[in-house]
Protein backbone atom coordinates (compact mmCIF):
# COMPACT_ATOMS: atom_id res chain seq x y z
CA UNK A 1 0.00 0.00 0.00
CA UNK A 2 1.03 2.99 -0.30
CA UNK A 3 2.39 5.39 2.56
CA UNK A 4 3.90 7.98 4.26
CA UNK A 5 7.02 6.31 6.52
CA UNK A 6 9.05 8.19 9.09
CA UNK A 7 11.95 6.06 9.60
CA UNK A 8 14.28 8.80 11.32
CA UNK A 9 13.66 12.30 12.82
CA UNK A 10 12.48 14.23 10.09
CA UNK A 11 11.21 17.88 8.69
CA UNK A 12 7.68 18.11 6.79
CA UNK A 13 9.33 18.76 3.73
CA UNK A 14 11.19 15.43 3.84
CA UNK A 15 8.56 13.19 3.59
CA UNK A 16 7.51 11.26 0.64
CA UNK A 17 5.07 8.16 -0.21
CA UNK A 18 6.19 5.23 0.03
CA UNK A 19 5.31 1.55 -0.60
CA UNK A 20 5.04 -0.81 2.29
CA UNK A 21 2.97 -4.08 3.61
CA UNK A 22 -0.83 -3.00 4.71
CA UNK A 23 -1.02 -3.81 8.63
CA UNK A 24 -2.49 -6.72 9.77
CA UNK A 25 -5.74 -7.14 11.22
CA UNK A 26 -5.59 -7.70 15.02
CA UNK A 27 -8.17 -8.89 17.47
CA UNK A 28 -10.38 -6.10 18.89
CA UNK A 29 -9.43 -3.64 15.86
CA UNK A 30 -10.66 -2.76 12.23
CA UNK A 31 -8.66 -2.47 8.95
CA UNK A 32 -10.03 0.60 7.25
CA UNK A 33 -9.70 2.02 3.45
CA UNK A 34 -9.27 5.53 4.69
CA UNK A 35 -10.99 8.01 2.89
CA UNK A 36 -9.69 11.02 5.14
CA UNK A 37 -7.35 12.02 7.30
CA UNK A 38 -6.57 14.80 9.44
CA UNK A 39 -3.75 16.97 9.89
CA UNK A 40 -2.42 18.19 13.50
CA UNK A 41 0.09 20.41 14.34
CA UNK A 42 1.34 17.31 16.99
CA UNK A 43 2.28 15.11 13.52
CA UNK A 44 4.82 17.72 13.05
CA UNK A 45 6.06 17.52 16.38
CA UNK A 46 5.75 13.84 16.25
CA UNK A 47 7.98 13.69 13.25
CA UNK A 48 10.64 15.81 14.15
CA UNK A 49 11.18 13.58 17.85
CA UNK A 50 9.72 16.93 19.60
CA UNK A 51 6.57 15.28 20.99
CA UNK A 52 6.01 13.49 24.55
CA UNK A 53 5.13 11.19 22.21
CA UNK A 54 7.96 9.12 20.20
CA UNK A 55 6.92 6.10 18.36
CA UNK A 56 9.51 3.89 17.03
CA UNK A 57 11.35 3.74 13.53
CA UNK A 58 9.41 3.31 11.13
CA UNK A 59 5.87 4.30 11.73
CA UNK A 60 2.95 6.04 9.68
CA UNK A 61 2.01 9.48 11.48
CA UNK A 62 -1.57 10.31 10.92
CA UNK A 63 -3.70 10.08 13.76
CA UNK A 64 -7.90 10.68 12.96
CA UNK A 65 -9.10 8.87 9.82
CA UNK A 66 -12.36 8.38 8.39
CA UNK A 67 -12.74 5.36 5.68
CA UNK A 68 -14.58 2.03 4.87
CA UNK A 69 -14.47 -0.73 7.31
CA UNK A 70 -12.36 -3.63 4.83
CA UNK A 71 -12.44 -6.27 7.38
CA UNK A 72 -12.95 -6.89 11.16
CA UNK A 73 -10.71 -8.04 13.69
CA UNK A 74 -11.52 -11.05 16.09
CA UNK A 75 -13.97 -10.03 19.01
CA UNK A 76 -15.54 -7.58 16.93
CA UNK A 77 -18.78 -6.64 17.34
CA UNK A 78 -21.22 -3.44 16.29
CA UNK A 79 -18.73 -3.16 12.81
CA UNK A 80 -19.30 -4.75 9.14
CA UNK A 81 -17.33 -4.33 6.08
CA UNK A 82 -18.55 -1.55 4.40
CA UNK A 83 -19.13 0.35 7.59
CA UNK A 84 -18.42 4.38 7.36
CA UNK A 85 -16.57 5.08 10.13
CA UNK A 86 -14.44 7.77 11.95
CA UNK A 87 -11.78 7.32 13.98
CA UNK A 88 -8.74 8.38 16.45
CA UNK A 89 -6.00 6.61 15.47
CA UNK A 90 -3.07 7.57 17.06
CA UNK A 91 -1.17 6.53 13.86
CA UNK A 92 -0.85 5.13 10.75
CA UNK A 93 -3.44 7.66 9.03
CA UNK A 94 -1.31 8.84 6.16
CA UNK A 95 -1.91 5.69 4.51
CA UNK A 96 -4.46 3.97 2.01
CA UNK A 97 -5.01 1.27 4.50
CA UNK A 98 -4.86 1.60 8.67
CA UNK A 99 -6.16 -0.75 11.32
CA UNK A 100 -7.40 1.15 14.47
CA UNK A 101 -8.90 0.02 18.14
CA UNK A 102 -12.23 -0.75 17.70
CA UNK A 103 -12.56 0.94 21.16
CA UNK A 104 -11.82 4.45 19.36
CA UNK A 105 -14.10 3.91 16.14
CA UNK A 106 -17.64 5.40 15.94
CA UNK A 107 -20.02 4.86 13.14
CA UNK A 108 -20.27 8.54 11.03
CA UNK A 109 -23.78 10.35 11.21
CA UNK A 110 -25.88 10.09 8.49
CA UNK A 111 -24.95 13.09 5.85
CA UNK A 112 -21.21 13.19 7.50
CA UNK A 113 -18.45 13.39 4.76
CA UNK A 114 -15.24 11.36 5.07
CA UNK A 115 -13.67 14.96 5.24
CA UNK A 116 -15.61 15.64 8.34
CA UNK A 117 -15.29 13.04 9.54
CA UNK A 118 -11.51 13.03 9.79
CA UNK A 119 -11.71 16.35 11.26
CA UNK A 120 -13.66 15.60 14.11
CA UNK A 121 -12.03 12.67 16.42
CA UNK A 122 -9.80 15.39 18.38
CA UNK A 123 -10.31 19.12 18.04
CA UNK A 124 -14.42 18.40 18.70
CA UNK A 125 -14.03 16.11 21.85
CA UNK A 126 -11.16 18.27 22.69
CA UNK A 127 -13.30 21.72 22.99
CA UNK A 128 -16.28 19.59 23.95
CA UNK A 129 -14.87 18.01 27.38
CA UNK A 130 -12.75 20.98 28.27
CA UNK A 131 -15.96 23.54 27.87
CA UNK A 132 -18.69 20.85 29.30
CA UNK A 133 -16.67 18.36 32.01
CA UNK A 134 -13.82 21.18 32.67
CA UNK A 135 -15.02 24.55 32.31
CA UNK A 136 -18.63 24.54 33.08
CA UNK A 137 -19.63 26.82 30.56
CA UNK A 138 -23.31 28.11 31.35
CA UNK A 139 -25.83 29.62 28.88
CA UNK A 140 -25.35 33.20 29.36
CA UNK A 141 -22.02 33.26 30.08
CA UNK A 142 -19.30 34.92 28.19
CA UNK A 143 -16.64 32.84 26.56
CA UNK A 144 -13.71 33.72 24.55
CA UNK A 145 -11.82 32.10 22.02
CA UNK A 146 -8.05 32.28 21.82
CA UNK A 147 -7.01 31.15 18.06
CA UNK A 148 -10.97 30.88 16.92
CA UNK A 149 -10.00 30.41 13.23
CA UNK A 150 -7.93 26.70 14.25
CA UNK A 151 -9.01 23.68 14.52
CA UNK A 152 -9.67 23.53 18.20
CA UNK A 153 -10.83 27.00 18.22
CA UNK A 154 -14.01 27.11 15.65
CA UNK A 155 -14.88 23.84 17.70
CA UNK A 156 -14.85 25.69 20.34
CA UNK A 157 -16.51 28.82 18.91
CA UNK A 158 -19.76 26.13 17.40
CA UNK A 159 -20.05 24.05 20.74
CA UNK A 160 -20.13 27.20 22.89
CA UNK A 161 -22.69 29.49 20.58
CA UNK A 162 -24.47 25.50 20.87
CA UNK A 163 -24.42 25.48 24.92
CA UNK A 164 -25.96 29.40 24.65
CA UNK A 165 -23.34 31.51 25.39
CA UNK A 166 -22.20 34.71 24.07
CA UNK A 167 -18.77 33.77 22.25
CA UNK A 168 -15.57 36.27 21.96
CA UNK A 169 -13.10 35.43 19.51
CA UNK A 170 -9.96 36.32 18.82
CA UNK A 171 -8.00 35.77 15.39
CA UNK A 172 -5.25 37.01 13.49
CA UNK A 173 -6.41 38.96 9.94
CA UNK A 174 -10.20 39.71 8.74
CA UNK A 175 -10.16 36.48 6.59
CA UNK A 176 -9.64 34.51 10.15
CA UNK A 177 -11.80 36.89 11.87
CA UNK A 178 -14.51 36.32 9.21
CA UNK A 179 -14.01 32.46 9.55
CA UNK A 180 -14.86 32.86 13.21
CA UNK A 181 -18.08 34.94 12.56
CA UNK A 182 -19.41 32.59 10.06
CA UNK A 183 -18.73 29.84 12.84
CA UNK A 184 -20.86 31.58 15.67
CA UNK A 185 -18.36 34.17 16.84
CA UNK A 186 -21.04 37.15 18.40
CA UNK A 187 -17.91 39.65 18.16
CA UNK A 188 -14.55 39.23 16.93
CA UNK A 189 -10.85 40.82 17.56
CA UNK A 190 -7.99 41.06 15.65
CA UNK A 191 -5.24 40.75 18.35
CA UNK A 192 -2.66 41.60 15.80
CA UNK A 193 -4.21 45.08 15.88
CA UNK A 194 -5.56 46.03 19.37
CA UNK A 195 -5.84 44.85 22.36
CA UNK A 196 -8.12 41.87 23.37
CA UNK A 197 -7.68 42.80 27.14
CA UNK A 198 -9.25 46.12 26.53
CA UNK A 199 -11.53 45.30 24.21
CA UNK A 200 -13.11 42.44 25.95
CA UNK A 201 -13.58 44.56 29.20
CA UNK A 202 -15.49 47.03 26.73
CA UNK A 203 -17.76 44.39 25.02
CA UNK A 204 -18.29 43.14 28.63
CA UNK A 205 -18.86 46.51 30.42
CA UNK A 206 -15.88 45.98 32.46
CA UNK A 207 -16.62 42.36 33.82
CA UNK A 208 -14.58 40.08 31.51
CA UNK A 209 -14.95 36.77 29.83
CA UNK A 210 -16.57 34.13 32.45
CA UNK A 211 -14.47 31.09 30.33
CA UNK A 212 -11.67 31.72 28.23
CA UNK A 213 -10.38 28.96 25.76
CA UNK A 214 -6.97 29.38 25.60
CA UNK A 215 -4.88 26.68 23.03
CA UNK A 216 -1.91 29.32 22.26
CA UNK A 217 -0.20 29.85 26.32
CA UNK A 218 2.59 32.55 26.34
CA UNK A 219 1.68 35.94 26.41
CA UNK A 220 -2.27 35.37 25.52
CA UNK A 221 -2.45 33.57 28.69
CA UNK A 222 -1.07 36.33 30.55
CA UNK A 223 -3.12 38.62 29.47
CA UNK A 224 -6.10 36.68 29.81
CA UNK A 225 -5.33 37.09 33.36
CA UNK A 226 -6.47 40.93 33.16
CA UNK A 227 -9.79 40.27 31.08
CA UNK A 228 -11.11 36.97 33.17
CA UNK A 229 -14.64 37.60 35.28
CA UNK A 230 -15.01 36.94 38.78
CA UNK A 231 -15.68 33.18 39.42
CA UNK A 232 -14.16 32.85 35.74
CA UNK A 233 -12.27 29.97 34.14
CA UNK A 234 -9.45 30.02 32.49
CA UNK A 235 -9.32 26.69 30.51
CA UNK A 236 -5.52 25.32 29.27
CA UNK A 237 -5.71 23.36 25.89
CA UNK A 238 -2.43 23.68 24.59
CA UNK A 239 0.94 26.05 24.16
CA UNK A 240 0.65 26.93 20.43
CA UNK A 241 2.61 30.18 21.07
CA UNK A 242 5.82 27.76 22.44
CA UNK A 243 6.03 29.08 25.99
CA UNK A 244 4.20 27.14 28.69
CA UNK A 245 3.08 30.23 30.77
CA UNK A 246 3.32 30.12 34.81
CA UNK A 247 1.38 32.26 37.36
CA UNK A 248 1.59 33.41 40.71
CA UNK A 249 -1.21 32.07 43.28
CA UNK A 250 -2.15 35.59 44.06
CA UNK A 251 -3.83 36.47 40.72
CA UNK A 252 -5.96 32.86 41.55
CA UNK A 253 -7.00 34.55 44.28
CA UNK A 254 -7.85 38.23 43.96
CA UNK A 255 -10.68 36.98 41.68
CA UNK A 256 -11.82 33.94 42.55
CA UNK A 257 -10.47 32.24 39.49
CA UNK A 258 -10.07 28.58 38.42
CA UNK A 259 -7.62 27.59 36.38
CA UNK A 260 -8.16 24.27 34.57
CA UNK A 261 -6.92 21.78 31.93
CA UNK A 262 -7.65 19.88 29.54
CA UNK A 263 -6.12 16.57 28.42
CA UNK A 264 -8.86 14.53 26.15
CA UNK A 265 -5.96 11.95 24.98
CA UNK A 266 -5.50 10.54 28.65
CA UNK A 267 -9.63 9.92 29.53
CA UNK A 268 -8.75 6.53 27.83
CA UNK A 269 -7.06 5.83 30.96
CA UNK A 270 -8.70 7.74 33.64
CA UNK A 271 -12.25 8.19 32.69
CA UNK A 272 -13.39 6.08 29.83
CA UNK A 273 -16.73 6.43 30.18
CA UNK A 274 -16.75 9.92 29.34
CA UNK A 275 -15.37 9.33 25.59
CA UNK A 276 -18.55 7.65 24.48
CA UNK A 277 -21.07 10.44 25.86
CA UNK A 278 -18.82 12.97 24.75
CA UNK A 279 -19.15 11.55 21.00
CA UNK A 280 -22.62 10.79 21.31
CA UNK A 281 -23.52 14.83 22.88
CA UNK A 282 -20.84 15.42 19.90
CA UNK A 283 -23.14 13.43 16.98
CA UNK A 284 -26.03 14.84 18.63
CA UNK A 285 -24.89 19.03 18.05
CA UNK A 286 -23.99 17.91 14.09
CA UNK A 287 -27.55 16.40 13.32
CA UNK A 288 -29.09 19.37 14.52
CA UNK A 289 -26.68 21.35 12.53
CA UNK A 290 -25.23 23.31 15.32
CA UNK A 291 -21.54 21.72 14.62
CA UNK A 292 -19.91 21.21 11.64
CA UNK A 293 -16.59 20.79 10.92
CA UNK A 294 -14.66 23.14 8.83
CA UNK A 295 -12.19 22.23 5.84
CA UNK A 296 -9.52 24.85 5.11
CA UNK A 297 -8.59 22.40 2.10
CA UNK A 298 -8.34 18.86 1.38
CA UNK A 299 -4.66 17.56 -0.25
CA UNK A 300 -3.66 14.11 -1.85
CA UNK A 301 -1.14 11.83 0.03
CA UNK A 302 1.71 12.77 -2.26
CA UNK A 303 1.32 16.58 -0.81
CA UNK A 304 1.34 15.64 2.69
CA UNK A 305 4.21 17.70 3.20
CA UNK A 306 2.59 20.87 1.65
CA UNK A 307 -0.80 20.41 3.80
CA UNK A 308 1.48 19.82 6.84
CA UNK A 309 3.93 23.32 5.67
CA UNK A 310 0.75 25.19 5.09
CA UNK A 311 -0.89 24.24 8.71
CA UNK A 312 2.94 25.00 10.12
CA UNK A 313 2.96 28.41 8.64
CA UNK A 314 -0.33 29.53 10.71
CA UNK A 315 -2.06 30.41 7.34
CA UNK A 316 -4.91 27.96 7.42
CA UNK A 317 -8.17 27.87 9.26
CA UNK A 318 -9.98 25.04 10.22
CA UNK A 319 -8.93 21.47 9.05
CA UNK A 320 -6.70 20.03 6.81
CA UNK A 321 -7.31 16.95 5.16
CA UNK A 322 -5.30 14.39 3.24
CA UNK A 323 -7.08 11.86 1.02
CA UNK A 324 -5.16 8.77 0.52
Amino acid sequence: MRAIVVDRWMEPRDLRVAEIPAPSVKPGTLELEVRAAGCNFFDILMMQGKYQVKPPFPFVPGAEVAGVVRSVGDGVKGFAKGDRVLASAGLGGFAEIAVVPVASAWAMPEGMSFEEGAALPIIYPTSYAGLVFRAHLQAGETLLVHAAAGGVGIAAVQIGKALGARVIATAGGPEKLEVARANGADEVIDYAKESFVERVQQLTGGKGADVIYDSVGGDTFDQSLKCIAWNGRLLVIGFAGGRIPEVKANRILLKNISIVGLHWGAHVQNEPARIPETFRALFDLYRQGKIRPVIFKTYPLEEVSVALEALASRKTWGKVIVAP
